[in-house]
């Protein structure tokens, strides 16, 4: 056989089984690296991809109010005139500074695979919290013992079972998680003709103006809407956003109470 009969069975063979060496290397892969498989969990590949197109702001409003979580909360802490508001005021204030600490860590680093599981977990799990600490030195501020004890008991019920529910499922649908948030926020809505008896109107409408913020960001959340600028500003700041403006509203809530 001569050398021209063999030229098309080797483009032939070249057609059917390329080469490694002729596979374009994934973008910003490093040279020698070993290549990923192609195959893996739809959830992790969803990560891995918005991990490297995250808006640029992505995490940074949550670093910038960490400190100002913790300020407030030593305010709220020298404010307090009882042992019991003491303790209320440090569980709010730690679960803020949770929130945005975890939030700000999870979502500014890169931990691989293995440490963004775990951030994720507390990301989420976080949330759970802020909500049963936010209820706290309202219920001990604004009600009396027997209903203090069934709120709490009720929200932190809640929340533990909110916090196992994120950590043990992490893959469970956005929708379903987004709407446990919002049923555990609005859990204290009964108690607030008592709020109002106890602490006043301007301290009732800055509760319900921060549990609005709050549902209107989940809803940007589960939404994925709006998106405004998606290489600097998604949907995931509007989300962080709505969520320190509900924030605030409910620490002016607390700091009314409180005096």
């Amino acid at each position: 056989m001569t050398a021209e009969n063999t030229r098309p069975a080797a483009r032939s063979r070249d057609r059917r089984y390329p080469s490694d060496a002729r596979r374009a290397p994934a973008a910003g892969a490093r040279p020698g690296a070993p290549t990923p498989p192609s195959g893996g969990e739809p959830e992790d590949a969803l990560e891995r991809a918005a991990a490297v197109l995250k808006p640029r702001m992505r995490g940074w409003l949550h670093a910038g109010v960490f400190p100002l979580a913790l300020a407030g909360g030593i305010v709220l802490i020298t404010l307090a005139r009882s042992a019991a508001a003491v303790a209320a005021f440090s569980v709010y204030a730690l679960s803020a500074c949770l929130l945005f600490g975890t939030g700000a860590l999870y979502h500014r680093g890169t931990w691989g695979p293995r440490g963004e599981a775990v951030l994720r977990r507390l990301d989420h799990a976080n949330i759970f919290l802020i909500i049963a600490g936010t209820y706290t030195p309202l219920a001990v501020l604004l009600l009396p013992t027997g209903q203090q004890k069934v709120l709490l008991s009720l929200v932190w019920g809640g929340a533990a079972v909110g916090m196992a529910f994120r950590v043990l499922w992490i893959n469970a649908p956005r929708w379903l998680y987004t709407v446990c948030y919002i049923a555990l926020g609005w859990a204290a809505v009964f108690y607030l003709p008592d709020f109002a008896q106890a602490g006043g109107i301007a301290v009732v409408a800055l509760v319900v103006a921060g549990g609005l913020l709050y549902t209107a960001g989940a809803t940007v959340y589960g939404l994925k809407r709006p998106d405004p600028w998606p290489r600097w500003f998604g949907f995931h700041e509007v989300f962080h956003t709505l969520t320190i403006a509900a924030f605030a509203s409910h620490y002016a809530a607390i700091l009314l109470g409180a005096t």
